[in-house]
């Protein structure tokens, strides 16, 4: 059945929208060209969209042709303003964007775990404010919040989660109620940064792939067939709780001691670095943030260590009269051990869902690199007999941030993007 005219039309400003999005400022010419449709058609449409006031002429060009200069035509940025955040146990960090996705002001607040609930979400409000105002938003559109814990698939709101502070929940509620006419969408933070690492990342080749998330504690993402799945309750991915060989215990329904998160979580990889040998550096440790950093810059030196080496030993010669090679090094020891426990979840994984792609992300896998990435791929090899890669981050813990701006800017383009009548909306997916 063909469409009506009006879904036509929809159809028609969407790709044009779409393409300024992509590709940025086009003439009506560069528009016929790239959408395929007639020369009155694009005629129509730019003149429908300059009409609702979501493109306009941003500038002319008239090179490599005759007659006079063609106007070039670009979304109207300031049209509507985006926030997105990225809330952490301690912390937020904020950033406002216009329609385009375009980062105007950005900052961050450490809250301290001994900070009431009041104070603590006092806090994360006002700088959402404060950053809005810095960007000259008068008000915003859409925010898009990424947080740990669970999200209800059914209503979107976070549910209960231990060990989250209750400030968390507390915060989405006031701040939609300090913004009335903003519409706030939460997500979990690991399925936000898959969503950034398939868009800009290191999966942007990947219709299918998992995130495994590996921050102050442990997650994934999966994303299957371009869609991401979150299970019946929105706890897909909480891989903290898989039951694995090398802990002393097994997880309970109300903490993931004992299972996966045991043995790749922030503190389990500053302990297996110390039963290594590896110093980690002096006065870390002591808060969730300082943990991650400590896990981090662990990880980090021993890559560096493990280069540096590599590089003064040079190639092997090969020679039958040369000695047999030292055991290995401190540093190397710990990521070949770091990489044997990240194998046997990433093996669970694997085993289950066949994603062809893991990407090892948040700020212990951005810090890795290559050199760890490289040591669970050689594992995952030897023990599983369906082909995997294995990835590094192109985004580390910036990503949950990209995630939710990208989300917040989806989200506001659907909206104005489509006026009148809106088109049939697709099976679930981001």
């Amino acid at each position: 059945m063909p469409a009506s005219p009006s879904t036509a039309r929809v159809i028609n400003d969407r790709l044009a929208l779409r393409l300024l999005q992509q590709e940025g400022p086009l003439t009506a010419g560069q528009l016929k060209q790239l959408t395929g449709l007639s020369r009155p058609t694009v005629a129509d449409l730019v003149e429908r969209l300059t009409a609702a006031g979501l493109i306009a002429v941003v500038g002319e060009t008239g090179e490599q042709r005759r007659g006079p200069n063609a106007k070039v035509y670009g979304i109207v940025a300031d049209r509507a303003h985006l926030a997105a955040l990225d809330v952490r146990t301690e912390g937020v960090s904020v950033a406002v964007a216009d329609l385009v996705g375009r980062v105007l002001a950005e900052a961050s607040v450490p809250i301290g775990g001994d900070t009431g609930t009041g104070p603590a979400v006092e806090q994360a409000v006002t700088l959402v404010e404060h950053v809005a105002k810095e960007a000259g938003a008068g008000r915003l559109h859409t925010v898009g919040i990424g947080a740990p814990g669970l999200i209800d698939p059914s209503s979107g709101e976070l549910r209960d989660s231990t060990g989250l502070p209750e400030w968390h929940r507390r915060f989405v509620a006031t701040l939609q109620e300090r913004l009335p006419e903003a519409r706030v969408s939460v997500e979990n933070e690991t399925n936000l940064a898959a969503l950034a690492e398939q868009r800009d990342g290191a999966a942007r080749d990947r219709d299918t792939f998992v995130l495994l998330w590996l921050g102050h504690g442990t997650g994934a993402a999966v994303v299957l067939d371009g869609a991401l799945r979150r299970g019946a309750s929105g706890g897909t991915g909480e891989i903290g709780f898989l039951p694995v060989p090398g802990t002393t215990a097994l997880p309970s329904s109300t903490d993931c001691e004992g299972g996966f998160h045991s043995l790749a979580s922030s503190a389990a990889v500053v302990e297996l670095a110390a039963e290594c040998g590896v110093p980690v550096e002096p006065g870390q440790g002591v808060s969730r943030v300082g943990v991650v950093r400590a896990a981090a810059g662990v990880v980090r030196g021993a890559v560096a260590q493990v280069r540096e080496e590599g590089a003064a030993a040079g190639p092997a010669s090969g020679s039958p009269e040369e000695p047999p090679p030292a055991a290995p090094a401190p540093a190397a020891s710990f990521l070949d051990a770091l990489a044997d426990r990240l194998a046997v979840g990433v093996a669970s994984v694997v085993a289950i869902l066949d994603p062809g792609c893991v990407v090892l992300g948040g700020e212990v896998g951005e810090a890795g690199g290559e050199e760890l990435a490289a040591r669970v791929r050689d594992r995952i090899a030897r023990m599983t007999p369906l082909p995997t890669e294995v990835r590094t981050t192109a985004l580390g813990g910036g990503a949950v941030l990209r995630g939710a701006l990208l989300t917040a800017r989806d989200r506001a383009q659907e909206e104005l993007f489509t006026p009148g009548e809106r088109l049939p909306q697709p099976s679930p997916g981001w």
